[in-house]
């Protein structure tokens, strides 16, 4: 056992781990596009449980009933946890629930879990990097050294829910501001076509999926909101406060003016879909642009080196040649 421990904890052997790791996380995202699909219908589901939430929400309005405040119930482990030691309340974070949104992640469940990480990770990560440090391998560092790297590994752990949250989140919005502007000319289709926007919202969010899964679930839930909530406004604000994208929040801000004041949606949605597309541009302009500082670094120690090595290999063979050449006339001569 011991011989195996020290055989992991080799610092060749960890590095063919993590490149072992790297390459399964390479699969798995390359055929994380086969399985769009299964993740479509997935989120196709639970957009279909929030219509079924809204429905029995508006049903129980209708009736008179106070109880409308309908909630998924969380049990678990991880939920007594978070009660019984209040972490809703000592790590409490106004900007949390949403960012949960815009992140896709709807419910108690998802909060529950981000606070639960959020109070274990740092532990997590206290005691693999302290044991790691002092027990197995300290690379011939002084304590207050290892220390300090096991603070930061805590402090890391602290900070990765956040992290990880936040990508989440730009992944996310990335995805809806590449296909809305196909989603807005895909609706403007259809409303000249002299469907409602309701109807063009539902179709608009079945076509779009293939493009955008994150983009189909926001306007297959707009559609519910749209149908159940007392006030479409509401919908619409939900769906830019979901997104958090300029793009979506003024095409929401023209929607609502265009039902309250009764102009022409079909020149609306064009107009919006003109801006959009000139944003999306205009971001890509943005990244192209940052590409060649970005390409500097990688260049310099990736393709100097290599070019150094063509360039001076050649005369660098030729000068030990003549070098060699030399010395051997020199040896005949003596």
């Amino acid at each position: 056992m011991e011989s195996l421990m020290q055989a992991i904890v080799e610092p060749r052997n960890l590095l063919s781990i993590a490149v072992a790791v790297l390459v399964f996380a390479t699969l798995v995202t390359l055929l994380g596009s086969i399985t769009g699909g299964a993740r479509l219908d997935d989120r196709m589901k639970a957009v279909s449980v929030r219509r079924d939430e809204l429905k029995r929400r508006s049903r129980q309005a209708i009736a008179g009933s106070q109880g409308g405040a309908l909630r998924h119930t969380d049990d678990g482990f991880k939920k007594r946890v978070v009660e019984r030691l209040n972490l809703s309340k000592m790590l409490e974070d106004p900007k949390v629930a949403e960012q949960m949104i815009q992140a896709g992640l709807r419910g108690p469940g998802p909060l529950t879990t981000f606070y639960f990480f959020r109070f274990a990770t740092p532990f997590v990560f206290l005691f693999l990097a302290g044991a790691y440090l002092f027990f197995v391998n300290g690379f011939g560092q002084p304590f207050m050294i290892k220390l300090a790297m096991t603070m930061a590994a805590a402090l890391a752990g602290f900070y990765g829910p956040n992290i990880y949250l936040q990508n989440r989140i730009a992944k996310r919005k990335l995805s809806i501001m590449q296909a809305f502007p196909d989603a807005l000319d895909l609706m403007l289709i259809c409303v000249e076509a002299g469907m409602s926007i309701e109807a063009a919202i539902v179709k608009v969010s079945q076509e779009i999926g293939t493009t955008s899964i994150d983009l189909a679930e926001e306007l297959a839930l707009l559609s519910a909101e749209l149908s159940y909530l007392p006030e479409r406004r509401m919908a619409y604000e939900g769906l830019a406060k979901r997104t958090n994208h300029p793009g979506v929040r003024a095409v929401a801000t023209a929607m609502v003016q265009a039902e309250q004041y009764g102009t022409p949606l079909g020149s609306a949605l064009r107009t919006m879909a003109k801006e959009n597309r000139d944003l999306r541009l205009s971001a890509a302009e943005k990244k192209a642009a940052a590409l060649p500082a970005q390409l500097t670094v990688p260049m310099i120690i990736f393709f100097l080196p290599v070019l150094f090595v063509v360039i001076l290999g050649p005369a660098i063979i030729s000068i030990q040649d003549t070098m060699a050449a030399n010395q051997v006339e020199g040896v005949g001569d003596r």
